[in-house]
């Protein structure tokens, strides 16, 4: 050092301007040198020095990263990476009070007392150092330097409460996240900084708050080491921290160093505890506001003139104790208790036998335990590299190739990817060191690129979890007190400042569900305020929207589209429905007014569209007396009345009244009164839907699937369910009532007294099973009797037939020629047979001949005549059971006088054979003759006015 190089201690509390003030003095000399307690303040520095210089002549030295330009002028370093022996005109050491930390304090003290430079050498710090370096540094000059702003205590606040613009500091990570977890839901997120984070993360996280798009920073104790920041408050979540050895509690020089980050340049701060910390003491809070502290006597020291002659020299040497009084031997720190494992190991005791060998050992013991796993582990990873370098000269590529690639990974949660940064440090500090690898630009690029990826993927992370953007923007816009900017895109999706906000359903606004407590009503506040134009718009173009957008649902809801605008209520008038719109108060009674006219203008067209007959007949003025009492009737009943529930009115009525209903298409059945027309799906499902709103049902019951003769019976169902669908309960199926009349029709012709069988028609036109209608027609009142009889083939009953055709023939004899025979027979079903064969034609065999003891093909050992095939059949009779609704008497009304059956049930019959029970039978889908028309028929009425005309 030059005889008239200056020594200056720039000492004073925080914002007082030191660190621009020694980097405005670097930069007045030709070269200089500046050490930092931080990486990320290093890299802070170097980018403003950067920004004025450019970057071929500034350094940037760190564990993790170094940046070496050519024509370097300028080192920014951490002050354990700066190097010795440059001769820099310019030297300073930031935060020189660290010279009394447990962990880190011998390197800043070794600085202090050997790190000078040519020029000018300035030390920076809290004015807690001066009497310790006057003491040390006799030469030392000092300038001290007063708080540009103002700090003072506020006490105890709530997070809730917490003024933007505030950072809280936690000493662990779950406290940190916890915190930040909190602001995100309550103030729309938190940036989060903290000592482990890599210095790509870290800016991208403190771009969140500079920029406005957070106005909370949660942060370790880092932010204390000269991170500048706009911080208006400072709140300890803590007073305690984990100091690596034990809890302990902060000291009120450390508690001022961090809360001095509040309050910038001329801008006042405060600062004060928050969540579960206590209040900090009066005194002590005074102390910092005025900052006044007790002076630091004792500095933390490590003999830095090493013994590098054995492993066992070297350990001695740096257990050797400080001459001075203001020195205190440091505590064993990381790198001497890794040394003094692996000297404990023969093989790497025998590798470290000479002086270059053990300072590689203590250069391998060095490298910060960045994984923090363990300390055995971090000692064989040690051993590991000491190994590669003393026996091949380098790390090898294919060995460290496969440490990086198991960490390149972008995949898993904040923990995995802060413990995937963690070691990718070891193997970014290993590739900085001169010579440990074959290819050092290659493995510095690597390592670098593999921490900006997973810095990156960190930072989404982080922002992923603690920072809501949506609400962030919301408040930041409100606070400008500008217009919010709303937009609904075709989905329904609602987007405040191109933040996804929730969803406009219909005309109302569904907020998103992960919104909660304050933040939920901030977004609704926000959104709904710029949503009423929407509202309004939105209701213009329903109000002129065709009625084919607009439909029902069978629970009564109103639908336009996929969206649910309104549903129906009861109204004095089955056919006369209410509709009550689904509008948010906020969009205004105009709104809601247009929504439920719209809506009930559609409602009024679809019943006057599907229940057209009905209300035709009701407007009839030609109906008089009890034809328009029963009109009215079914109007009530919707177009569908049980026959029974309005016998006595049936009976009342004369053809005349009768004549005039059926001009309307009404049809008087026989178990139901209705309106064919209005058993279409359309009018059934509008129909259910009134019904229901009449009966006040909770649940409305649905209509069957279209096009189904029969459905099965709903038990559970409200009463009266049946005929509103359009069908009539028989056992465990409905049959559809226009169907069940047309079954009544063929059940006139049959004989239920002697007894009866299902014909094909019957099955067919209920597409049924025997079983299925057997269960049917005990629900209308028969009785079944299932029996079993012989199957009767087909050709059978043909040859039956051609046999009674040949047995008339027999009695009236008539020439009859070969040729009319085999005709005969074959129009009879029979294939004809020829009588001979030709003498010249020889029948071979078309199954070979069955060798000895082989049984012949297609014939069974012991064959036993064929067994007969079993059918079951049922025999339906009129059981004279009253059923419910009506309808109890038979179908085929045999009281009326119509088919009654003879006396001497079971006798032979005048001009018939005897009864066949179980004998094959021939169907016909033809009623039997009876002696009166049916008046109740429509088609026997039709066919009675043919006959009248002819």
């Amino acid at each position: 050092m030059a005889q008239n190089a200056r020594i200056t201690a720039v000492l004073g509390p925080t914002n007082t301007g030191k660190t621009h003030y020694a980097i405005e003095r670097m930069l007045g000399y030709r070269t200089g040198i500046i050490g930092l307690p931080l990486r990320l303040l290093a890299r802070e520095v170097y980018d403003k020095i950067v920004a004025v210089r450019g970057p071929s002549v500034v350094a940037l030295v760190t564990g993790e990263e170094r940046i070496v330009p050519e024509r370097t002028q300028y080192w920014v370093c951490t002050v354990e990476a700066m190097p010795e022996g440059l001769g820099c005109d310019f030297l300073a050491i930031d935060e020189i009070q660290l010279c009394a930390d447990p962990e880190r304090g011998h390197v800043f003290t070794d600085r202090l007392l050997r790190a000078r430079g040519l020029s000018e050498t300035v030390f920076l710090g809290s004015d807690t150092m001066r009497p310790t370096i006057s003491a040390l540094v006799p030469d030392a000059q000092f300038v001290r330097r007063e708080r540009m702003s103002q700090l003072s205590y506020l006490g105890s606040k709530k997070i809730s409460r917490m003024q933007p613009r505030s950072a809280i500091v936690g000493f662990s990570v779950e406290n940190v996240y916890a915190i930040a977890e909190l602001l995100r839901r309550q103030k729309g997120g938190a940036a989060v900084v903290m000592g482990a984070l890599s210095p790509r993360t870290r800016n991208a996280q403190v771009d969140l708050y500079q920029n406005g798009e957070v106005d909370y920073l949660v942060a370790t104790d880092a932010i204390g080491m000269g991170l500048n920041l706009d911080i208006n408050h400072v709140a300890f979540s803590s007073l305690t921290k984990f100091d690596g050895r034990r809890m302990r509690q902060l000291a009120p020089n450390e508690l001022a160093q961090i809360a001095g980050r509040a309050g910038r340049g001329m801008s006042d701060g405060t600062f004060g505890v928050t969540g579960e910390a206590p209040p900090i003491p009066d005194e002590v809070a005074q102390a910092i506001c005025d900052h006044r502290f007790t002076p630091i006597r004792k500095l933390q020291w490590r003999n830095a003139a090493l013994n590098f002659g054995s492993p066992q020299a070297l350990i001695a040497s740096l257990e050797e104790n400080p001459r001075d009084e203001l020195l205190v031997r440091t505590r064993d720190s990381d790198d001497l208790l890794a040394l003094k494992s692996l000297a404990e190991l023969g093989e790497v005791r025998a590798r470290a036998s000479d002086a270059p060998s053990v300072r590689l050992l203590w250069d391998v013991c060095r490298i910060p335990d960045f994984r923090g796993i363990s300390h055995a582990e971090h000692a064989g990873l040690l051993e590991r590299i000491f190994g590669f370098l003393h026996e091949g000269g380098g790390v090898p590529d294919d060995w460290l190739a496969r440490q990086v690639r198991r960490i390149d990974r972008t995949d898993g949660d904040i923990d995995a990817l802060s413990k995937r940064l963690a070691y990718i440090r070891t193997w970014t500090y290993v590739a900085q060191r001169k010579g440990w690898v074959n290819d050092e630009s290659h493995w510095r690029g690597e390592t670098r690129a593999v921490e900006d990826r997973l810095s990156d993927a960190l930072h989404m992370r982080l922002t992923q979890r603690f920072v809501d953007r949506r609400t962030s923007v919301l408040l930041r816009r409100l606070k400008q007190k500008e217009a919010l900017l709303a937009e609904v895109n075709d989905k329904g999706e609602v987007t405040v400042e191109g933040e996804f906000v929730g969803r406009l359903e219909g005309f109302r606004f569904r907020q998103d569900k992960d919104a909660t407590g304050q933040e939920a009503k901030t977004l609704r506040s926000a959104s709904l305020q710029a949503l009423v134009p929407q509202f309004h718009l939105r209701a213009d173009r329903f109000y002129n929207a065709p009625d084919t957008e607009i439909d029902f649902t069978e629970q009564g809801g109103l639908m336009w589209g996929e969206q649910a605008v309104g549903k129906l209520v009861a109204g004095a008038d089955p056919l006369k429905p209410q509709v009550q719109g689904f509008v948010d108060d906020e969009a205004g009674p105009d709104v809601r007014q247009k929504v439920e006219r719209r809506l009930q203008h559609f409602i009024d067209r679809k019943i006057a569209t599907l229940f057209e007959p009905l209300l035709a007949m009701s407007r009839d003025e030609a109906l008089t007396g009890l034809a328009r009492g029963f009109a009215f009737r079914l109007v009530e009943g919707l177009g569908i009345l049980p026959r029974g529930a309005v016998a006595d009115e049936v009976k009342a009525l004369d053809q005349d009244a009768r004549g005039a209903l059926r001009k309307h298409g009404v049809r008087f059945g026989q178990f139901t009164i209705f309106m064919p027309l209005l058993l279409k799906p359309a009018p059934t499902r509008l129909r259910l839907v009134l019904w229901s709103l009449a009966k006040g049902l909770d649940t409305f019951p649905e209509a069957p699937p279209p096009g189904l003769v029969t459905v099965p019976t709903d038990k559970g169902a409200p009463e009266g369910y049946d005929a509103m669908a359009g069908y009539r309960a028989a056992g465990e199926r409905s049959i559809r009532i226009d169907m069940l009349e047309r079954l009544a029709d063929m059940l006139r012709g049959q004989d239920s007294r002697a007894g009866f069988e299902a014909t094909a028609d019957m099955l067919s036109i209920t597409g049924m099973t025997l079983e299925q209608f057997a269960d049917l027609m005990q629900g209308l009142g028969y009785k079944a009797d299932k029996g079993e009889r012989e199957k009767v083939k087909p050709v059978d009953q043909a040859v039956a037939a051609a046999s009674e055709e040949q047995a008339q023939a027999a009695e009236t004899p008539t020439p009859e020629t070969p040729a009319d025979k085999v005709e005969g027979i074959a129009d009879a079903g029979i294939a004809p047979v020829a009588e001979e064969l030709p003498a010249e034609t020889e029948v071979t065999p078309a199954i070979p001949e069955a060798s000895e003891g082989e049984q012949p093909v297609g014939e069974a050992p012991d064959a036993a005549p064929d067994t007969p095939e079993i059918e079951v059949f049922y025999t339906f009779t009129w059981a004279g059971r009253a059923r419910a609704g009506g309808g109890n008497r038979r179908p085929e009304r045999e009281a009326k006088g119509r088919g009654k059956p003879q006396k001497g049930k079971g006798k032979p019959q005048k001009g018939k054979g005897p009864r066949r029970e179980a004998g094959p039978k021939t169907y016909s889908a033809a009623p039997k003759k009876s002696d009166r028309i049916d008046p109740d028929n429509p088609f026997a009425a039709a066919l009675m006015g043919l006959k009248d005309k002819g």
